[in-house]
């Protein structure tokens, strides 16, 4: 009797240490997603103490999503087969040192030198942290371990980005990317200390990995994909600027409208991951493709007033966040033996369409105004809608509903 029960703390006491290393990866993933939202609410701050356009500010998000999207694959063909725990201490330290010289910057130019440190650091990070989340609990709960990982990156902009852009209102831009490095450090001392051996995954050729990029479906859902991103993140790096007349800015009106973004971003993932189980994820992504085209295409009218904005922007949240479900699963539906890699390359194609869209982003303000932010997005939406419908009809597309049982 007292080996049972013995031997029923032991597995408790297992568990709890579990539970706590899956806490601090997704904390990791907390900070990762919270550098990379929090800019937007703070960008009119930042462009005035660098003294830049909002434009030119705004590419401090692309430097950090285009480093991101190319060192993602990279990192991981280069870091296969090393000690995860070596590898997740070496993304953090990089993405540390890579913040504390933002907030020491003292031109843009240095400041975005150290966004794509920041940026190489995350994309080490990252798919570590989730190749770690799954070897540290059994195979039937790896949903669970994988639903960590993106908890840390819904509480990001439900929480991180917003609290940031209010905290932006009592202490300057520097301090919020301060506490962000300070955050990371936190997570570097806990994986130190929770994170320990773990069997190291199997080393594979980088052709191997780039394999996938020769299926033709693969191709056209990561196109999609890169084209929807840089419609929504057209609006989300400049959203500071597109929701001006409504929030006058006052950054904890912002700060109120990324949280229900952030809210709805939660909504969205749960529901699309039941619906995309029950109808099929090519419904699911006509459906929030079409409801996205037309939310963000009314902001040109929309964001006029708080009532009609906080309505669009947790529209935009659930169905920016479904689309990214339903379309990951349409993904590792094709090769579900490629799933790890597809899914690093469709981190690539996202952060790829937010790279792009600092730069789209900026021609808008430069060529037209803020107000046609929305339009041009809206048809970046489109442009992906069609690429995934042409790429559905060509290529051998999963069924339209599930198989049933």
């Amino acid at each position: 009797m007292n080996d049972v029960g013995a031997g029923a703390r032991l597995i408790s006491s297992r568990d709890v240490r579990v539970e706590w290393r899956l806490v601090i990866l997704a904390c990791g993933m907390f900070a990762i997603g919270t550098d990379s939202f929090v800019i937007a609410g703070i960008l009119p701050r930042i462009s005035k103490d660098l003294n830049v356009d909002v434009g030119v500010a705004g590419q401090l998000i692309t430097a950090y999503a285009l480093s991101y999207a190319v060192a993602t694959p990279i990192a991981a063909g280069l870091t296969s087969g090393l000690s995860r725990q070596r590898v997740l201490l070496a993304g953090l330290l990089i993405f540390v040192f890579g913040n504390l010289g933002t907030a020491f910057a003292p031109d843009i130019f240095s400041a975005l030198m150290t966004r794509i440190a920041s940026g190489i650091g995350a994309a080490v990070f990252a798919p570590a942290a989730s190749a770690t989340a799954v070897a540290l609990i059994d195979s039937g709960r790896r949903g669970q371990a994988l639903a960590y990982m993106m908890v840390g990156l819904s509480a990001a902009t439900a929480l991180g980005a917003p609290l940031g852009t209010v905290l932006s209102e009592f202490c300057d831009w520097r301090t919020i990317i301060g506490l962000i490095a300070c955050l990371g450090a936190v997570v570097a001392l806990g994986v130190s200390a929770l994170i320990g051996k773990i069997a190291s995954p199997q080393k594979m050729r980088m052709r191997d990995r780039m394999r996938p990029l020769g299926n033709a479906q693969v191709i056209g859902i990561l196109l999609a994909t890169f084209l929807v991103l840089a419609g929504l993140y057209t609006v989300y790096s400049y959203i500071s600027v597109v929701f001006q007349p409504a929030t006058e800015g006052d950054g904890s009106i912002l700060a109120v409208l990324l949280a229900i973004w952030g809210f709805g971003a939660v909504i969205g993932s749960v529901t699309a991951g039941r619906l995309t189980d029950k109808y099929g994820s090519r419904a699911i992504i006509n459906v929030t493709l079409a409801c996205l085209t037309i939310d963000i295409a009314l902001l040109h009218w929309t964001n006029a007033s708080l009532g009609t904005s906080i309505v669009s922007v947790l529209i935009w949240g659930i169905f920016a966040w479904g689309f990214t479900v339903s379309q990951q699963h349409r993904l590792t539906s094709i090769r579900p033996e490629y799933s790890q890699i597809v899914l690093g390359l469709y981190a690539t194609a996202v952060y790829s369409g937010a790279a792009a869209s600092g730069i789209v982003g900026a021609i808008v303000l430069r060529s037209l105004d803020a107000r046609s932010l929305p339009l041009v997005a809206a048809a970046l939406i489109v442009a992906g809608f069609l690429v995934s419908e042409i790429t559905a009809c060509l290529c051998k597309d999963e069924p339209c509903t599930p198989t049933s049982p």
